[in-house]
């Protein structure tokens, strides 16, 4: 209850009306979470539930409206409901019949957003057909599982199949796949206002520490000392990386063949989309006056004077443009709720050091699903100070045209 919904996993249950979507929920958990009765369209608006299902971990549940109700005031339940698919990691369709339009539509809806499902035969209490539903929807080839809410029969191995169905995030390594042992790896960090005091910053940690268990050569300086480091220490480094607010000086002090990145863009191939940011970063040429810009952070701190979310890089997005654009800041772990988001032109990121992957992927996920371009820190510094082609090439293997 207490992991944050960053964190959790959301399963989005979806069906008709009185197809028992709730009940199954109530059943599920143990507890009477959502209104039942023989109404059709008793759920008005989503229900959200957080558990712990073993064994995919901590959970959220969400019980939608009936996806074929009626009327004008139906019609904008189901387009709330449909909203709420934007933010789901899976899904569970819940049937009663052999396969109709609503449910077709249902299971297009979840493949057109990629979202992976399985199909719950709810009410075999009192089905004469069961079979024959079940083979109407086994062309899906997907898991088909059949229970009884009002007996609360047929959940045990629930769990277990949407642990399967939900894609693992990709585990990518931070910087250790660009060095080998024995070779220099420079770290630029300077210590300025957003420093904190008497320690590094997450990223930085992260690099020191896969460069040592890489056997590694690590080598910390500001960016004052580099230059001096460069000339004196006797050995080309392997790669340089800096803090993306340094990054100018840095390419002014550094020879051209040295590999350079920066701390924020490998935290962006680290728990992001790399190749979705670069591409992303290049809707910035079609920015127009009025256009929205949101400013996404992955935790809450307190605005620095010349804060780089909510100063530097509106500033020099504005000067880059030459358009008024409004900018918004959106901060905090919780998955923003999509009225906030969705008219906007450009999501840009932060490193999202205190998220983990799967956390950030969902929201990467969610923007594509919108049709939201999305960026980060990193590259947009390195892309409007003119550097992104360098700062990306030790982890591109393509060419990028800008």
């Amino acid at each position: 209850m207490k992991t944050s919904s960053g964190f959790r996993k959301y399963i989005v249950i979806a069906g008709k009306r009185n197809v028992g979507k709730s009940s199954f929920l109530n059943a599920l958990i143990g507890q009477n979470i959502s209104i039942v009765s023989n109404v059709a369209g008793t759920t008005t608006d989503p229900v959200f539930k957080t558990m712990e299902l073993y064994p995919v971990g901590p959970i959220t549940f969400i019980d939608t409206p009936g996806l074929d109700d009626v009327g004008e005031l139906g019609l904008k339940r189901i387009e709330k409901a449909k909203k709420i698919l934007y933010r789901a990691d899976a899904g569970i369709l819940i049937v009663d019949s052999l396969l109709t339009t609503f449910e077709e539509n249902i299971i297009k809806l979840f493949e057109n957003l990629e979202i992976p499902f399985i199909i719950v035969i709810n009410k075999i209490d009192i089905l004469k057909n069961v079979e024959k539903i079940k083979e109407s929807y086994s062309k899906y080839n997907v898991p088909i599982i059949t229970v009884s809410s009002l007996k609360k029969e047929g959940f045990e191995n629930l769990g277990k199949i949407l642990h399967e169905i939900i894609p693992e995030d990709e585990e990518i390594p931070f910087l250790s796949d660009l060095i080998d042992g024995g070779e220099l790896v420079i770290l630029v960090v300077p210590i300025d206002l957003g420093a904190p005091k008497g320690r590094l910053i997450m990223p930085q940690v992260h690099a020191i520490r896969e460069g040592l268990d890489r056997e590694a050569l690590v080598l910390v300086v500001k960016e004052r000392e580099l230059r001096y480091a460069i000339e004196n220490i006797g050995i080309q480094p392997k790669l340089v990386v800096t803090d993306s607010q340094s990054v100018m000086k840095v390419v002014s002090d550094i020879p051209d063949n040295v590999p350079l990145t920066t701390f924020s863009i490998l935290e962006s191939r680290y728990r992001g989309d790399l190749e979705y940011f670069i591409e992303s970063v290049k809707e910035i040429e079609k920015l127009k006056d009025g256009d929205k810009v949101i400013i996404m952070e992955g935790c809450t701190h307190r605005p620095l004077t010349e804060d780089i979310g909510r100063i530097k890089i509106p500033r020099w997005l504005t000067n880059h443009t030459g358009v008024s654009l409004e900018f918004k800041v959106w901060a905090g772990v919780d998955m923003p709720e999509l009225s906030e988001i969705e008219d906007a032109k450009l999501i840009i990121h932060c490193g999202g050091c205190v998220m983990n992957r799967a956390s950030m992927m969902r929201r990467v996920r969610m923007f594509k699903r919108l049709g939201i371009p999305m960026t980060n820190y990193g590259v947009v510094i390195s892309y409007l100070h003119g550097v992104l082609d360098r700062t990306i090439k030790p982890l591109i293997s393509r060419e990028v045209e800008f």
